[in-house]
């Protein structure tokens, strides 16, 4: 059956783009993700991230085909203390100091330029006065890392290029559309989180905090389906599912052993059974739309 998907994935239209999404620590489950791909030869031609999926993505692109055991090894052992540290200063513009992430990046092996990555990377940010999107595909790395994980409010705006720059996934959480921009023929997403499927229908507790979370969950939903469906309509996009429903908060790095976990086995028996015919939205969590020949996968919980 592996085989089987080395042919499909093999079969997409090139250049094929592994697009990386946000989502905070949610983002041990593209490590998951990555491990299929890599186990059914995925060997992307560019690769474009938002939030975490671009410092995810930059380690893809730094160590092709190797990236998901040293991924691994970073998510299971890291603490919100060392990641989000928090940050005292009195002009302090963000909550926590961006040092953990420094940090990180400096112990990733990668180099100083974007340019220099062995596989074409863009990180993907928004500028804060435009609120347009930036597309970072050269010049300094760590700056351009940064500024795409810069979650307002919560690690500290990135100036770069005369431009305030925070988290790409304010306006792009899943950046398909800067996939395509950058020439990509077909896009496989590495999906995150709950706003990459349909939320299920409820009524928030009535406290502040669970009605802006479930407001917030809405918009990011709608933000994704708007542009997987705009992407879909014109080139392969295939949504590589997690399998998991039960999502811990972005900062609770305690889950990421169960999200990589999970995410592995459900992505690699999608792939088992993937077959594209063309421009559409491939994906097993959505049925009516779904254009490939895999059943729904039942999800898994906990393992």
């Amino acid at each position: 059956m592996r085989e089987y998907g080395r042919r499909a994935l093999r079969g997409l239209p090139r250049p094929v783009a592994a697009v990386v999404g946000g989502g905070g620590v949610l983002g041990a489950a593209q490590v998951g993700v990555g491990y299929a791909l890599e186990q059914h030869g995925f060997a992307p031609d560019l690769i474009v991230g938002t939030s975490v999926g671009a410092l995810n993505g930059a380690i893809a692109a730094g160590h092709p085909g190797s990236a998901a055991p040293w991924l691994d090894h970073v998510w299971t052992r890291a603490r919100r203390r060392e990641v989000f540290p928090l940050d005292f200063r009195p002009s302090r513009t963000s909550l926590c100091a961006d040092r953990g992430l420094r940090r990180l990046i400096a112990r990733a092996g990668l180099p100083s330029r974007i340019e220099q990555l062995a596989v074409p990377f863009t990180a993907v940010a928004m500028d804060l006065d435009a609120g347009a999107e930036v597309l970072l595909d050269h010049g300094d790395l760590e700056s351009a890392l940064l500024a795409s994980a810069a979650v307002p409010g919560v690690l500290p705006p990135v100036v770069r290029g005369g431009r305030t720059l925070v988290d790409g996934g304010v306006i792009a959480y899943v950046p398909v559309r800067a996939a395509r921009q950058a020439g990509a023929a077909s896009v496989v997403v590495l999906s995150t989180g709950p706003q990459s499927r349909p939320p299920f229908p409820t009524v928030p507790r009535p406290r502040a905090g669970a009605i802006a979370a479930r407001a917030a969950l809405l918009m990011l939903h709608r933000q994704v389906e708007r542009d997987l469906h705009e992407v879909a309509a014109h080139i392969p996009t295939v949504v590589v599912p997690t399998g998991i429903e039960a999502w811990p908060a972005p900062w609770d790095f305690g889950h990421s052993e169960r999200l990589i976990g999970v995410a592995s086995r459900t992505a690699g028996r999608f792939l088992d059974r993937l077959h594209v015919r063309g421009p559409g939205l491939y994906r097993a969590d959505d049925p009516p739309q779904r254009r490939c020949d895999a059943p729904a996968q039942r999800r898994e919980v906990g393992q």
